[in-house]
């Protein structure tokens, strides 16, 4: 039965740098359009309603994060499970772990809304919100929530459809909804004078457009047929898809924790130098956004050889795992460093996109950019190596990679290095904490590669 399936799954044999092309450039897409969402609102409020709303979506954007975090653990999650039970011919089991998630992105995603509706003032607050920006954020934040269980869905979604073999229907559905957001922004935010209100809305009708189209391939999946008692919950499954889902997940999470606390740390420390509260705000948060662009790449290849990863380790030919895995680092190091070379030559020119201001913000933006962001060259290994130990099902040391940067590095770091350095020891922590994360990510996999190869030397005997 092992062998039948291979022979009609391409997983199992084709080239590994074409499947590479074919999964990650719609997951990349995927992600982009992901970014897309957060950077022309940025765009056209930065235009349209001034340095404030660009702070006011900087203070929202742990929320997009918390749903991002949220449909990964669950879309990772499910799909890494339906890879490898349909790597190892188990195709009813694959689909009871399609079923169970799809059930578990409704129920996250209507309890999200519902937490973020009652205490939205108060998290707002808690986010950094300053007493200028709190208006522009609570306008903003109270309509997008409204999206948050479609936008949830669509996301988890995806990641079936793409482990299911259908990469460019992934990529459509994202995609689709992004340029509904793009045509609309504008038509709320000049034509119709919505401000915020009006990126909040295109927002929303662009996200549920995904999500219908990703609602569509659910009854019609390529290699499993879902019935009604898919969607009966089952502990193990569940227990298996936030065990496969976490790293991914706590990735998000953290750079959501990460993001709260810089957000505090620049307001306070800002105060307290010649920029002000709300010009740190304002920049970072442009500067999250951009990094997102680049992060959608990277993301995006790690996301695509998940499949591949999974139902070659599944199938055991741990030489495709190697080779796939050694390619995909490869591949989001070449793009980190045309990222680099954008960030450290042309930072006044990536800012100037986001609407003016004065002389000093400019500034600020520069020194931020050329330096938090100075080892971008190495920040594509620990998200591709953290979604591979995640592919493999070795999730404990794919939660730890994801953790790596954000929680055990860039965290205590923009915490002390203020301390003693002002506003500019949040700039520093960046880099410091960009290496030691690339550091630990390749002392195990070089330990992992290595078990591999044993392993394939191994069933070469058998």
């Amino acid at each position: 039965m092992q062998n039948m399936e291979d022979q009609h799954n391409p997983l199992g044999f084709e080239k590994e740098s074409k499947l590479l092309v074919n999964f990650a450039i719609p997951c990349i897409i995927s992600m982009l359009v992901t970014a897309l969402y957060n950077i022309v609102d940025q765009i056209f409020i930065g235009q349209g309603v001034g340095m404030l709303g660009n702070a006011a979506t900087n203070i929202a954007f742990p929320l997009s994060t918390t749903c991002t975090a949220i449909s990964l653990l669950i879309g990772i999650g499910g799909a890494t499970n339906f890879s490898l039970k349909l790597g190892e011919g188990q195709e009813k089991e694959s689909a009871g772990y399609a079923g169970n998630a799809i059930a578990l992105m409704g129920i996250f995603g209507i309890c999200l809304l519902a937490v973020v509706l009652l205490f939205l003032t108060p998290m707002l607050k808690f986010f950094g919100a300053t007493s200028d920006v709190l208006p522009y954020a609570e306008e903003y934040t109270r309509i997008v929530a409204i999206g948050f269980p479609f936008l949830i869905a669509n996301t988890g979604m995806s990641k079936l459809i793409l482990a299911d073999g259908s990469p460019n229907y992934s990529m459509m559905s994202m995609l689709a909804g992004a340029i509904v957001n793009t045509i609309l922004d504008p038509i709320f935010i000049f034509a119709f004078h919505m401000g915020m209100s009006g990126a909040a809305l295109a927002t929303i009708i662009g996200q549920i457009l995904s999500f219908t189209i990703s609602l569509r391939y659910m009854f019609r999946f390529r290699n499993i047929r879902l019935e009604k008692g898919c969607f009966r919950m089952k502990k193990i499954r569940c227990l298996n898809i936030f065990k496969l889902g976490m790293s991914a997940c706590f990735n998000q999470i953290a750079m959501a924790v990460v993001q709260i606390v810089m957000n505090n740390t620049l307001a306070y420390y800002g105060a307290c130098s010649v920029y002000g509260s709300d010009i740190p705000l304002a920049c970072a948060g442009i500067i999250s956004k951009v990094n997102m662009i680049f992060m959608s790449f990277i993301i995006g290849i790690s996301q695509g050889v998940q499949p591949i990863i999974g139902y070659n380790y599944g199938a055991k030919k741990y030489n495709r795992v190697r080779k796939t895995y050694l390619l995909a680092v490869g591949t989001a190091t070449v793009l980190s460093g045309i990222a680099f070379f954008c960030f450290q030559v042309f930072p006044r020119q990536i800012i100037s996109v986001f609407g003016k201001g004065s002389e000093l913000y400019f500034q600020f933006s520069e020194r931020y950019f050329r330096i938090f962001m100075f080892l971008t060259l190495i920040n594509g290994i620990q998200p591709v190596t953290s979604n591979f130990f995640n592919s493999i099902g070795k999730s404990k040391l794919g939660v730890f990679m994801s953790l790596t940067r954000q929680i055990l590095f860039l965290l205590p770091l923009i915490i002390i290095f203020p301390i003693f350095m002002g506003i500019d020891g949040v700039m520093y922590a960046g880099p410091i904490a960009d290496a030691a994360a690339a550091i630990v990510c390749g002392f195990f996999t070089l330990r992992e590669l290595k078990e591999l190869k044993l392993l394939e030397l191994k069933r070469q005997e058998e």
